[in-house]
This record gives structure tokens, C-alpha cells and sequence, in this order.
């Protein structure tokens, strides 16, 4: 599996519902609200070799109340 976050920006008053439609949606390990530029930080987890720009493209921008996101592939875990 191969794990990456994706930082999102959601509508003002929507990060809530954004949540939610992520959590039941059932693709993301977890899901943490944020301060700072976005509102929310969420790890996923995909099969290896899979395309996470076709995932994040197919899976999560659908979601209604994003504005952006931004995704951070990473590499090791320690």
C-alpha cells in the first residue's frame, strides 16, 4: 500500500461536511481538521501502483465544498 496526505481548502463553513463526505466515502485512514491556509488533513492509503493524481482527481475533487487541495506524496515512514 502505499500511503499519501492531501491537505484540503474547503468553502467557508463547510469543512464539517466535507469531513463527513470524506469519512463516508471510506477512502481515507484518517481525517484531521486544521489551522492555518486549509482546513483539513487527510491520509490515504492506495494499492501499489496506483495513480494517486487519477484517485485524488476521481475520488476526492467531486466532493462538494473543496476549493482546493494539495497532495504530498511521501517516501519513508520512520
Amino acid at each position: 500500500m502505499t500511503p499519501f496526505f492531501v491537505m484540503i481548502k474547503c468553502k467557508l463553513g463547510e469543512t464539517y461536511q466535507v469531513a463527513n463526505a470524506i469519512a463516508m466515502a471510506e477512502f481515507a485512514s484518517e481525517i484531521y481538521s486544521t489551522s492555518g491556509d486549509m482546513d483539513l488533513l487527510v491520509k490515504i492509503y492506495i494499492d501499489d501502483g496506483e495513480d494517486i493524481g487519477h484517485f485524488v482527481n476521481q475520488k476526492l475533487h467531486p466532493i462538494a465544498g473543496i476549493v482546493d487541495t494539495r497532495t504530498i506524496i511521501t517516501f519513508k515512514a520512520f
